[in-house]
């Protein structure tokens, strides 16, 4: 078994392209999973600025024939052809696989460094697998891993607890050209995660005005729980924004729910300065409104160019990521070679047990047996422990030369051993 992941992020690829490398994520895994032998389990992690496949491959030999069928996959989705999705994706293996999973999840590969959405977006990501059915218990392992490190990092670091986020960060470029919060008459699109998250910043800066709008018809319950108003089902968007000053879109919809032309025709009268924030991957709003008149649009793109720099806490962040990986697969080899030695402990301890239980009453002496008991477990105790220490440290020499010795260690002869004559 080894685990290998598949990324592509806003790090190395315009947001576009990330987009469509997103097409139907959810899909991917049920079909590697349920298509590729080799392949025992997925998880899919995507988000507005990130798309990664965690697999469990069932040989470090088929690794390659995992990623070639993951750019096939992805390729029948997005319209790139499988050649340039593999050259869209970085392949990590392992350790590396490992680490970068938890510095995702820590926040340290985010747009916005250290951003708390990312450590749920990560745990969603498992629990959508286990409904598709597509995890393993080495994914589980992995995944589970990771939120303990985001978590750790959060409370050694501060990182993730200064409330620094992709939302947060474009309030902050929005309300450069707004009235003051407790003034602001906003039209929020989206029901999800990431909409939540929008309301709530919106209510901690004070805005108050706040009706949403969902493409999907659920504003309602939404906006009952939270407790805003809802643009009535069946309503035309373009229609809500008059008198508003701020739109905040991140549905995820297939397609923009705000168009150039609709929305120009909702401006027609010289209406007032409007920011559009755009946090949707798939553009709920067409990029084009940024040349209307009046209108401003702050997208993904604007967050990457505004995002906070890295800082002291973020190098103590990645020494704690690297070595939580580090531990993680050690502890991991140790999981996957210890049934050899196992083996070797039962062959012996066991063959013993079935010795002393066949002698006859006459033979058996229980204070010689119990002696004979701890004698032999302490000649199986030190290759056992070098085994394993050699296990966790990845030497595959040493492990070897440790269950040699265990292999050589031999039931011993029961009458002699016992001074039955």
């Amino acid at each position: 078994m080894v685990l290998l992941s598949l990324v592509a992020s806003h790090r190395d690829l315009d947001l576009g392209v990330l987009e469509r490398l997103s097409s139907d994520v959810h899909a991917v895994g049920r079909e590697l999973v349920g298509a590729s032998p080799s392949i025992c389990g997925a998880v899919v992690l995507a988000t507005c600025n990130r798309f990664e496949l965690y697999l469990d491959v069932d040989d470090a030999a088929h690794a390659p024939h995992a990623r070639d069928a993951v750019a096939a996959t992805v390729a029948a989705r997005s319209g790139y052809d499988p050649t340039s999705v593999a050259a869209h994706l970085t392949v990590e293996i392992g350790t590396d696989s490992a680490r970068h999973l938890f510095a995702v999840a820590s926040g340290l590969e985010s747009m916005v460094v250290g951003e708390r959405e990312i450590a749920g977006q990560v745990r969603r990501a498992l629990t959508t697998a286990r409904a598709d059915g597509t995890t393993t218990s080495a994914l589980e392992g992995l995944f589970q891993a990771a939120s303990r490190v985001s978590r750790i990092v959060e409370k050694r670091t501060g990182l993730g607890s200064t409330g620094r986020s992709v939302v947060g960060v474009a309030l902050d470029i929005a309300e450069r050209d707004l009235v003051a919060w407790d003034r602001v008459r906003c039209v929020l699109i989206g029901t999800g995660s990431y909409a939540g998250a929008s309301l709530a910043a919106l209510k901690a800066r004070g805005c108050r005005d706040v009706r949403v709008y969902s493409p999907s018809g659920r504003a309602a319950p939404f906006a009952a729980a939270r407790g805003v108003a809802a643009v009535p089902p069946g309503a035309d968007l373009a229609d809500q924004l008059t008198g508003v000053d701020l739109v905040v879109a991140c549905s995820g919809a297939a397609g923009a729910v705000l168009t150039v032309d609709a929305l120009a025709q909702a401006r027609s009268d010289g209406a007032q300065p409007l920011t559009v924030v755009d946090l949707a991957l798939r553009h709920d709003v067409d990029p084009g409104v940024r040349t209307l008149p009046g209108v401003r649009l702050v997208s993904l793109t604007t967050v990457a160019e505004h995002a906070p720099a890295e800082h002291g806490a973020v190098v103590t962040a990645r020494e704690l990521v690297t070595r939580a990986a580090d531990a993680y697969e050690a502890e991991r080899r140790v999981r996957e070679w210890n049934p050899a030695v196992l083996a070797e402990r039962s062959r012996v301890l066991g063959g013993l047990e079935s010795a002393l239980s066949a002698l006859s009453d006459d033979e058996r002496d229980e204070r010689a047996a119990r002696q004979l008991r701890r004698r032999t477990r302490a000649a199986l105790h030190g290759p056992t422990v070098r085994a394993r220490e050699a296990a966790r440290a990845g030497d595959t020499a040493a492990y070897a030369a440790a269950l040699a010795d265990l292999a050589a260690i031999e039931v011993p002869a029961l009458p002699t051993a016992l001074g039955v004559r």
